[in-house]
């Protein structure tokens, strides 16, 4: 059997996840599926940054543009959130890019579909 990695921060993130779909359903904007995971976090005493900033360094510089990751969770795990009808490769490597600019190993991607909650594990 595989090693998950963070598995027990895994599955109480996912377990807040559900718990927002459960309630809320399908249909609302990604920013009221943060909130209400903001009120979740909070009542299950999961330690959580919401967009939390990042840089990139290129060579001896610090570039313009920041990254802001939707959720740090447990201080290292990247959440990202979306509702979109599908999941594509640009939000892949936009965790992937949350991933290497933060030195985290772990991003869950999760997706608030009209008809379902999915969500991805994607390990660095």
């Amino acid at each position: 059997m595989a090693n998950i990695i963070y598995k027990k921060e895994s599955y109480a993130i996912i377990g807040a996840l559900f718990s927002v779909y459960n309630n809320l359903g399908s249909g609302f904007s990604e920013i009221v599926y943060k909130d209400a995971l903001e009120y979740e976090f909070q009542l299950l005493n999961i330690p959580f940054e919401r967009e939390k900033q990042y840089r990139v360094a290129y060579k001896d510089t610090i570039l313009k543009h920041k990254f802001y990751a939707d959720f740090v969770v447990f201080d290292k795990i990247i959440l990202e959130i979306k509702t979109v009808t599908n999941l594509h490769d640009k939000h892949f490597g936009q965790c992937l890019n949350y991933l290497k600019v933060s030195k985290c190993k772990l991003a869950i991607l999760a997706n608030f579909h009209r008809d379902l909650l999915d969500h991805r594990r994607i390990v660095l």
